[in-house]
Order: structure tokens, then C-alpha cells, then sequence
């Protein structure tokens, strides 16, 4: 009796066991589902808590297998780390293979081989926007204007996280062209345009009526801050000014360093011009190192292509100097990015501290609203060569300082 009690027993294990292997099987015949020309696709276990390197080198195993094309280590390589930086999901922060380092550094000094434009990643619609040409350049002789959509180079296609790839595509030797696709409204237009070497030119000075000095900033690249100086004293020769119009429309931003030199001409020694915070909320205060430079009543000009070093030079004229700001509300790009240089020649830029006002005031994502807003007339169709007369808020500004 006791013998047919273990019996059965056994036989009811034996049953769930036997259902179970059968689930099993059943269960790997639906994984093992057959890819196009009849073969398998193989499930490889990842594991779990794994580290990225062992990860990589688990598929470079396969890749030694099975792969049937020639393989670039580096460009793999390269391909990874820029994959694993892009997936932090930040427009600005960006890692550079040795070339487009290279290229980077040329262009943070003002000089480089291309068509002459700025660029920004419109990250909500995945495009590459013109975010000004360079004044006398190729770019702007063409007809390039600020807002134009740069949908493909030589014939291929770039969305906004291909900006640096497109960039790069845009550069060439001297005295070759390249053709750009633009899309301006519901216009598509294309452009073949003639590289050249690009010499930036960082300060445009004029004097206007009643002794009201005009000075229009393109960028904060290295330099640009001494050469601000030397246009202010050249149109200030005879000590006349009266007062100063800065133009930081379509400026999109640059150095830090050199937009601070430039607000410590402005304002008295240890007046604050800069608060930043970094990942640990950790405040820095930047202060005035100089003594006032330029004792003179000032009006900003800014749009919505006014950004980051741009905004930094805004505020803290605005929170020190009460000075005015004309235009449009500015882009809102309130956080600064430190590039850091790997020793095989390749970086990263990666976004470390929000900057505030000297007030506190949020700039990032927020932007500058002006004290007075003008729009241009509808009738200006290129920001870039209006006329001085057509242009309202360079005549409101005018205005203000009478």
C-alpha cells in the first residue's frame, strides 16, 4: 500500500516535469523565429547588471564571428562613444573624434576653411538651422539667411543630431564648392557655393547721429573682447560718445571668458557679473577683476537668435548698468559647456553649470524678455542688410538713448 502511494506520487512529479519541459520547448520554438532568407535569429543572453565594456565586448565577439564585411575598429570605436554620449539626450553636450576636434579648435579661434555660417541644432524639430552667416562671406554673398533649414549637403540628408557630420561635410579645401538644400518656409532652394578661408571679424563699429556709438558683436570667439575695445576707442578717439548701442542680435554666444571681459568694461571693480551652479548645486560667483572702462549710457539690441555668451553680456549689463534692452525675447540657452581634450587628440563638450543673472534671474530655456519689444517691419526680408531707416529696433534704441 505504501509502495503504491510513493508510485503515485512519482508519476504526479514526473507529469509536472514533463508539462514543464513540454512548456519549455514550446516556449523556445516561438523565440526562435526565422529572419528574411530563412535564417534563425539567435536570442544571446546579455545578463544582467552588466558593465558597457563587457557588453561591447560580447558583441564584438559576434561581430569576430559571424560578421561577413571588412571591420574598422576605430570607426566602431568612435561610433560607440558617440552613441553612449548622444543618449544622454543633451543638445549641447557632443563628443569629437581627433578631426572634428581639430576643426572645433579652428573655428574657436576665428579661422577655418568653409562658407561662413553659424549653426544650431533645433532639437523639438531635428533640423540644422542657419543661425547667421558671417558678413562677407560666401554663405552670405549667396543669399544664406538666418532661420534656413539645412536639409541636405552634396545630396545627402541631415537631421538636427547629424549637425557636426553635415558641418564637417560643409568644410572643404579652398576654391572647391559645395551644394547645400535649403528649406526656407515653404520654399525648397539649393545653392552651390565656393569654399574659402574664413577670417572673423568679431566687431562692426559705427557712429550713428548725436554721437551715439554703434557696436555689433557676430560672436565671442577668442580675441573678440580685445578687438571690442579697439573699435570703442577708434570710434571714441575725440572722447565725444555720448552713448553706446550694442547689437547682439543673431550673436549666438561663444566663449564665456571673452563675453565677462567685455561686461567688466562696463562696470565697477568686484560688481558681480555671473552666477553659475554645477551638478552639485554648488554657486560661483564671477565678479568685475578692472576697474570701469566705459562710463556712457547703453542700449542692447537682442532676438531670438541671441544666446548663451550673448545672454550672459545682456543680463549683467541690464542688472548693473540698468541699461536697456530692444527686440525680441532671446533664445534661452543658459547653461555652459567646458570642452575637454582626451590624450589621443580627440573630446568632449559636456554641459557642467546653469548661469544665472547677476540678479538671479533663469536664463535657460526662459530667455531675456526685452524692456521694449519691436519687431522688424514685414517688409524687411533680410535681417542681415536692412537698411538703417527700415530698421525699428535699431531706431527705437536710438530713441531711448536721445
Amino acid at each position: 500500500m505504501e509502495e503504491e502511494k510513493k508510485q503515485k506520487i512519482y508519476k504526479i512529479i514526473m507529469l509536472i516535469f514533463v508539462t514543464a519541459l513540454v512548456t519549455c520547448l514550446l516556449t523556445t520554438v516561438v523565440v526562435y523565429k526565422y529572419a528574411t532568407n530563412g535564417k534563425k535569429i539567435q536570442y544571446i543572453s546579455s545578463g544582467e547588471n552588466t558593465n558597457l565594456s563587457t557588453e561591447i565586448s560580447r558583441f564584438k565577439k559576434i561581430i569576430d564571428e559571424y560578421y561577413l564585411g571588412d571591420v574598422d575598429e576605430n570607426k566602431l570605436n568612435e561610433g560607440a562613444i558617440k552613441g553612449y554620449i548622444n543618449a544622454l539626450d543633451d543638445e549641447y553636450t557632443e563628443y569629437y573624434t581627433a578631426e572634428e576636434m581639430k576643426d572645433f579648435e579652428e573655428d574657436t579661434l576665428g579661422n577655418f576653411t568653409g562658407i561662413g555660417i553659424y549653426m544650431v541644432k533645433d532639437t523639438e524639430n531635428n533640423v540644422i538651422k542657419v543661425l547667421t552667416p558671417i558678413d562677407g562671406t560666401p554663405a552670405f554673398n549667396a543669399g544664406i539667411l538666418p532661420g534656413d533649414i539645412i536639409n541636405k549637403v552634396d545630396d545627402v540628408e541631415y537631421t538636427g543630431e547629424q549637425m557636426t557630420e553635415a558641418a564637417n561635410k560643409i568644410k572643404g579645401e579652398v576654391g572647391s564648392t559645395v551644394k547645400l538644400e535649403i528649406i526656407r518656409e515653404a520654399e525648397t532652394l539649393t545653392f552651390e557655393i565656393k569654399r574659402e578661408n574664413i577670417k572673423i571679424n568679431h566687431v562692426e563699429e559705427k557712429i550713428l547721429n548725436n554721437n551715439i556709438g554703434y557696436l555689433k558683436l557676430s560672436t565671442f570667439d577668442e580675441g573678440c573682447a580685445e578687438e571690442f575695445k579697439q573699435k570703442y576707442d577708434e570710434i571714441n578717439k575725440d572722447g565725444k560718445l555720448k552713448a553706446l548701442i550694442i547689437d547682439l542680435r543673431n550673436n549666438g554666444g561663444g566663449l564665456v571668458e571673452e563675453a565677462l571681459e567685455i561686461t567688466d568694461y562696463f562696470t565697477q571693480k568686484d560688481a558681480t557679473l555671473l552666477i553659475t551652479t554645477d551638478k552639485k548645486g554648488k554657486e560661483e560667483i564671477r565678479k568685475a577683476k578692472e576697474d570701469k572702462y566705459i562710463n556712457i549710457p547703453v542700449v542692447v539690441l537682442i532676438n531670438e537668435n541671441t544666446a548663451s555668451a550673448s545672454e550672459i553680456l545682456t543680463g549683467a549689463l541690464r542688472d548693473n548698468l540698468e541699461a536697456k534692452v530692444v527686440g525680441t525675447k532671446s533664445y534661452g540657452k543658459g547653461v555652459i559647456q567646458e570642452v575637454l581634450s582626451l590624450s589621443n587628440g580627440s573630446g568632449i563638450k559636456i554641459t557642467t553649470n546653469e548661469y544665472f543673472t547677476p540678479n538671479k534671474t533663469k536664463i535657460n530655456k526662459v530667455g531675456i524678455e526685452p524692456d521694449e519689444k519691436v519687431e522688424l517691419p514685414d517688409t524687411v526680408k533680410n535681417v542681415l542688410t536692412v537698411e538703417e531707416k527700415d530698421d525699428t529696433q535699431l531706431q527705437k534704441a536710438i530713441e531711448i538713448l536721445k
